[in-house]
């Protein structure tokens, strides 16, 4: 089975020179079927930074954040984190996911013994990726 092939992309804000860092999957495993995770939940962390990318400290605890996560939300494959951007005083987190009170369920416990992160989440109904593909159709390769 061919593995899941990560990249990255980058986007300039042209007012500010400041960047925007994108990490998305650019080739799903042969298998995989989109099909089975219709809902779309954003988790989305501000921060405050002159430059615009994440304080040090922040930025470990993000990684820590997403490690937990990961490990609670990704496995048996419930749901998939397709995308993540980082700058501009913002990460956001893109999962597409089975179900969203399982999702909440699992990352309520993935969390619990973390510190309390600053996040919003913003759940939507997206059985065609509409907002992923609008993504990668404005990525250049």
């Amino acid at each position: 089975m061919a593995a899941t092939v990560w990249a990255t992309a980058i986007s300039k804000n042209q007012s500010n020179g400041r960047a925007i860092i994108f990490r998305f999957i650019k080739e799903f495993g042969e298998n995989f079927d989109r099909i089975t995770t219709p809902i779309r939940i954003i988790i989305a962390w501000s921060y405050d930074s002159e430059t615009g990318m994440p304080p040090t400290d922040v930025r470990e605890w993000m990684d820590s954040t997403e490690d937990a996560l990961k490990l609670a939300v990704e496995k048996e494959h419930f749901a998939n984190l397709v995308l993540v951007s980082t700058g501009e005083n913002l990460r956001e987190w893109t999962y597409y996911t089975r179900s969203e009170s399982e999702f909440m369920d699992r990352l309520n416990v993935a969390l619990a013994s973390h510190p309390v992160a600053p996040i919003s989440i913003h759940i939507s109904e997206d059985s065609q990726w509409t907002m992923y593909d609008e993504f990668r159709c404005h990525v250049r390769e």
